[in-house]
């Protein structure tokens, strides 16, 4: 392998050789066989209604508590517009997903952000930040293999935070699109199906189980809620693709999602397994909690390595990561995230071979 060829940690995306191609296309001509009018009509705001059905059955939920949206990002933004407004508070893992923090900050929230322990958020700190007299909307949660840090919400955790959001009265948003990309330990409750007071509304994608390309995420929350979300997104642009949407429900029905999530789990977890083996032996300063699942891998690096300098120098090397401090409002500027997700097990070695240069290089 040249210099030339960029091997890129940066993008949380599966590589094309655990994508179900021929899945999807097969999935594909079904949809437009059995419901050809409903593929091709402009649907409605809550999304294509057998796959909102499906959701709701997952879920064990009525339908009308599921909107189908354009990937879980856009799932996130609506509930961050119809929630937050300028001023308010608003709780976030520290660190948490980079574009999270962009959104809220766009919105005029004051964000306040509470450290990442490796068994989730701690809530200790969270609960001294709520009795300083801070009263959060919301509090923003990626349960399971957190974005960027790779970490799991206890059990413990899970039910202290819907304690804390019972006591306190703020919505939890559980973010939720890694759950099912396990490849170590026991799948937890969500918090969604430990709520009993209404306190939770939960998101999930199949960007990461079928492929991006298919952009359907998807939001579960009381009926009222998502009613009036969904009446947001009617005058927003009518419907989300009902094209997509209908592919990847004949994608679930076949049972080909089961199959999809095997893959890109076993793949997943052998590269998961190849980086922290490469971190170890090339970069013996590194420190990191090894992910039991999803798509990322958090190390934070000596501290005399700035991932400023540290960034273009890897570039130049060929290899691409992302900086810790996108993850922060304040630090990291000697942590990166690592995706493995797009990697394959032969580029691993390599890359994390070349980083370990590039570090030696900016340490000087």
């Amino acid at each position: 392998m040249t210099a030339e060829q960029l091997i890129s940690f940066a993008r949380g995306a599966p590589s094309l050789d655990i994508v179900d191609v021929e899945g999807l296309k097969a999935a594909a001509t079904r949809a437009f066989d059995a419901d050809p009018a409903g593929v091709t009509a402009y649907g409605t705001s809550v999304g294509y209604l057998p796959l909102r059905k499906w959701i709701a059955d997952k879920h064990n939920v009525s339908p009308d508590q599921v909107i189908v949206t354009n990937g879980s990002l856009q799932a996130d933004a609506f509930l961050f517009g119809h929630l937050v407004k300028p001023g308010d508070d608003v709780v976030v893992e520290k660190p948490t997903y980079d574009r999270t923090l962009l959104n809220l900050q766009n919105l005029g929230a004051k964000v306040h952000q509470v450290t990442v322990q490796p068994d989730g958020i701690d809530t200790d700190e969270l609960r001294a930040l709520l009795e300083s007299g801070v009263r959060p909307k919301l509090a923003h949660i990626i349960p399971n293999y957190q974005n960027p840090a790779g970490v799991t919400l206890s059990d413990e955790k899970r039910r202290a935070l819907l304690a804390l959001a019972e006591q306190y009265e703020f919505v939890i948003f559980e973010d939720d699109p890694y759950v099912d990309i396990r490849f170590r330990g026991d799948a937890l409750p969500s918090m969604l199906s430990l709520d009993t007071n209404s306190l939770v509304v939960h998101a999930s994608s199949f960007t990461k189980t079928v492929c991006p390309g298919v952009r359907v995420g998807y939001l579960v929350g009381p009926a009222a809620l998502i009613d009036a979300i969904a009446k947001k997104a009617t005058n927003l642009y009518i419907s989300p693709g009902m094209v997509s949407e209908a592919i990847v429900h004949q994608f679930c029905v076949s049972g080909d999602i089961e199959k999809s999530v095997q893959t890109v789990s076993a793949a997943l977890g052998e590269r998961a397994r190849v980086l922290a083996e490469s971190i170890r032996k090339h970069i013996p300063g590194a420190t990191f909690t090894e992910p039991d699942g999803g798509y990322f891998l958090w190390v934070d690096l000596p501290s005399d390595v700035d991932v400023d300098k540290l960034f273009p120098a890897a570039m130049k090397k060929g290899v691409a990561v992302v900086k810790g401090s996108d993850f922060l409002l304040e630090g990291g500027n000697s942590s990166l995230r690592l995706a493995y997700s797009a990697v394959t097990v032969d580029q691993i070695d390599e890359g994390v071979r070349r980083l370990a240069e590039a570090i030696e290089e900016v340490r000087g």
